[in-house]
């Protein structure tokens, strides 16, 4: 595998693939030193990118890994789910998406490497940061510390996990793919809040995970005390800076944000192409050698996985690749140039001897010199200015913000600014299924909310508010907090001027007194979760029910002591003002009684199989009623597009297809006001503040389904409406490449294509080889221009899937630009569909 001698890796790259797929049950010695990771002997580059295999499916997984290797990465960086797969203590799931040896073979199946992540706590916007409920409900447990049960039950998994892969023969040393394991995850960001028993346990994880004798390198990242033999890492938009604190470690990038994470209420988060490239290979022109995207493939949700609190169901993270699977251009193509350019400078950059040459102002040269030979890198990073240079007694401008690649240090091959793959537009198509109605037919059924607020039945009581997490082992959203008051005629919080207060850290409470709905609220404004919920009551003389529906919307999954926030009822006062004395009747020690979870889940309605499953109403259909279920059927959309659900005009809620969770719906929670940009300017360093996008818009209007929950006849699809909503706007589509554009500088190659599923290019909707302006879907031309380059395009493009084409005026003709003009082809053309 390793022993494979590439000698253009720029030429083989997609036949070598930076791995010997015909050597995959060969053992491997992979180690480390001071320049990289190196494999059998030889010190490797590595580019990977994180593919979470619950967040897709295992029909997605060939087709997610195969568009990651023809995009340049060699490996390819998982996390590995506790709470997924050991949901309910010592009853494990690797089943379906679940299934981690399946997903490590199709990655050795296409040739790559594997870094496992296990953690076992991974943060990743995942319900309590992959950690099990049970868990947190162990007596005497401290999560993330030096605490004996906690250590017992980390040791266990990560000892099951392990074992699992020595089984399966799927370490490098066993001839596997898996070059890297982690142990803990991000751990010296928080150790500080831990005092002594932080380091006592980062030494025991040190020592727990280095006994296991997994026969590769073990690292933890984030962590600069990392105890000997782990390695330390880098997590963050740039760690070009970063040099690790023992100098025997090689510089390693286990997570370069490639976008950001989507919350309800939250914007559109993007990061350009320019900035991510610039990035990466700032971080290689100073000695990186691993390096990986935190997310290549984000994919989704499902079911009720998201974190946050008020994690979207969406986990795009506007990746190279998006969630669906598709390529989110122009990203991807961008990155795919600058990884065949480093690939090809691999020796240079593994084994070359290294100087710079500092020419002021934020522009550095790095000479990289080996065995006669020379590969540079030029930076410019400085945000406003673009700067030219001499070096050797050539000229050379450097955009700013912008790396220049130049493999022989002569001809600049690649900068990071200049991009000359395509952008690529998709629209949402109606389904057009055979026989499918323009709308669907619903069927309803109510959530039996009265039964619980009259009676107050449940299967718990205690004298006191209990955490949600203790009482629901967090198998379900929803709490029912209940409890009743027997007033006799005297007591003095009967009368007027009486409010309910209840303070909650929920998210989302729903309050009901004597069987009438009082009111609803939420949190989420500024990032907090815990409200105060007040209303003005009347109480009854005699017995009074008061019942609190609390919902969660994900656990919290990052921060010092993250697993110990509370969620649910706080505390519940009756307050009355008398004259001039405040009453107060705190009901938070009285008898309480709790069920967990809505009637509709405990008779598992949204399966088609369950005995209840017939039990709808066809006439009559409620909209914007609170608590209620619905119900339709339909037929899959045609052909092989990516399938979407439109849920606008629905409140909140939980979508099933066929009786599987495409996870949690809130359309109606829009996105703020403030904070979009226009335009957006890659240079500057990056945050998830910059580049934002959908102010005052839906949150998430279209929710993924994959083909693979999808029947042949007829599908069955479940909602759960918690606010009020109307389905009758409810459908299905597909989301289709419209449009796809370019703007490649002369010496280059435009490359086009429809994406696959047999579309072709329609129609060349403009051309323009010369200086051309504006951009896609705006382009104009500029003050000189070719006119055959629209023909050109046309006889080349029109009716094929894909197609390349040289900018060279010797193809397109002469734009006629004066002296000193950078000749560009821009086009725009519109796929069939």
């Amino acid at each position: 595998m390793g022993a494979l001698q590439c000698a253009s890796v720029v030429a083989l790259l997609v036949a070598c693939s930076i791995f010997c797929s015909s050597c995959a049950s060969t053992p491997l010695d992979v180690s480390s030193d001071a320049r990289a990771i190196t494999i059998n002997g030889q010190r490797r580059i590595i580019l990977a990118g994180s593919i979470h295999y619950p967040r897709s499916t295992p029909q997605m997984w060939p087709d997610l890994i195969q568009k990651s290797k023809e995009g340049g990465l060699n490996a390819i960086e998982t996390y590995v789910f506790w709470n997924a797969h050991e949901a309910q203590y010592r009853q494990y799931d690797f089943s379906g998406n679940l299934d981690l040896v399946r997903f490590l073979r199709t990655i050795q199946d296409a040739g790559l490497y594997a870094i496992l992540r296990i953690g076992p706590y991974v943060c990743a916007e995942w319900n309590y940061g992959g950690y099990p409920i049970w868990l947190h409900n162990m007596q005497g447990v401290q999560l993330r510390t030096d605490n004996s049960v906690y250590k017992n039950e980390m040791q266990n998994f990560t000892t099951m996990i392990v074992n699992m892969m020595k089984k399966e023969e799927l370490f490098a040393s066993q001839g596997g793919p898996i070059i890297i394991a982690q142990i803990e995850n991000e751990y010296g960001n928080v150790i500080s809040s831990y005092g002594d028993a932080g380091k006592q346990y980062i030494n025991w994880c040190a020592s727990m995970a280095n006994s296991l004798d997994i026969g590769v390198p073990w690292i933890m990242c984030q962590e600069t005390d990392a105890p000997a033999p782990m390695l330390e890492t880098c997590n963050g938009w740039y760690c070009d800076q970063y040099e690790p604190k023992n100098s025997s470690t090689p510089k390693m990038w286990t997570e370069n944000w490639t976008g950001w994470f989507k919350g309800w209420g939250g914007l559109d988060p993007h990061r350009t192409a320019e900035d991510l490239a610039y990035s990466v290979a700032r971080f290689f022109q100073l000695g990186g050698t691993l390096q990986n995207y935190y997310m290549y493939h984000g994919g989704t949700n499902f079911g009720r996985t998201a974190g946050g609190p008020y994690i979207a169901t969406t986990y795009d993270y506007d990746a190279p690749l998006d969630e669906f699977g598709n390529l989110n251009q122009p990203k991807w193509g961008h990155l795919k140039e600058l990884h065949l350019q480093l690939m090809s400078m691999e020796k240079v950059l593994t084994h070359g001897d290294v100087s710079s040459i500092d020419y002021g102002n934020d522009v550095q040269v790095t000479i990289y010199s080996y065995n006669g030979t020379a590969s540079c890198f030029f930076s410019n990073a400085n945000q406003t200015t673009d700067t030219t240079i001499s070096f050797q007694d050539n000229q050379f401008t450097v955009p700013a913000w912008s790396v220049s690649i130049l493999p022989d240090c002569k001809t600049e091959t690649y900068n990071t600014a200049k991009v000359n793959s395509q952008t690529t537009v998709f629209v949402k198509k109606a389904n057009q299924a055979e026989d499918e109605p323009s709308s669907l037919s619903w069927s309803w059924r109510p959530e039996h909310v009265k039964e619980t607020v009259n009676n107050g039945l449940g299967s718990v009581s205690a004298n006191m508010l209990i955490e949600q997490k203790a009482a629901s082992n967090d198998t379900s959203d929803y709490l029912w907090y209940m409890t009743s008051l027997d007033l006799a005629k005297d007591d003095l919080i009967l009368g007027d001027d009486l409010t309910l207060r209840v303070n909650t850290s929920g998210h989302v409470l729903h309050v009901y007194l004597n069987g009438k709905f009082l009111g609803s609220q939420w949190g989420g404004d500024n990032g907090k979760y815990d409200f105060v919920f007040e209303k003005k009551v009347k109480l009854n003389e005699g017995k009074n029910q008061l019942s609190l529906l609390s919902a969660t919307v994900g656990l919290k999954n990052y921060g010092p002591m993250f697993y110990d926030v509370p969620t649910g009822v706080a505390g519940v006062e009756l307050i009355r003002k008398l004259n001039d004395e405040l009453i107060v009747k705190d009901l938070s020690s009285s008898k309480w009684t709790y069920k967990v979870g809505l009637h509709g889940e405990d008779h598992q309605i949204q399966n088609v199989e369950s005995p209840h499953s017939s039990k709808w109403i066809s006439d009559s259909l409620p909209t914007n009623r609170m608590m209620t279920w619905y119900k339709t059927t339909f037929q899959a959309p045609l052909g092989n597009d990516v399938v979407v659900l439109d849920l606008h005009g629905m409140g909140k809620g939980h979508a099933w297809i066929n009786g599987r969770s495409i996870g949690r719906f809130w359309p109606t929670y829009l996105a703020v006001q403030d904070g979009c940009q226009e335009t957006c300017d890659y240079r500057g360093p990056y945050s998830d503040s910059k580049c934002r996008t959908n102010c005052g818009g839906i949150s998430q209007r279209w929710y993924h389904v994959p083909r693979s929950f999808l029947r042949d006849d007829l599908n069955t699809l479940v909602l759960f409406e918690e606010f009020g909503g109307n389905p009758s706007n409810v459908k299905f589509q597909t989301n289709v490449v419209d449009k796809v554009c370019a703007t490649v500088e002369e010496g280059h190659t435009l490359e086009l294509s429809c994406h696959g599923n047999g579309r072709a290019i329609s129609s060349v909707e403009f051309a323009s080889f010369g200086d051309p302006k504006g951009s896609c879907q705006a382009y104009s031309s500029g003050s000189c221009n070719s006119a055959a380059a629209l023909s050109v395009l046309q006889e080349k493009c029109v009716g094929q899937e894909s197609c390349s084409i040289e900018v060279s005026d010797a193809l397109l003709g002469s734009a006629n630009c004066g002296f000193g003009v950078q000749r560009k082809l821009a086009v725009q053309a519109r796929c069939h569909h």
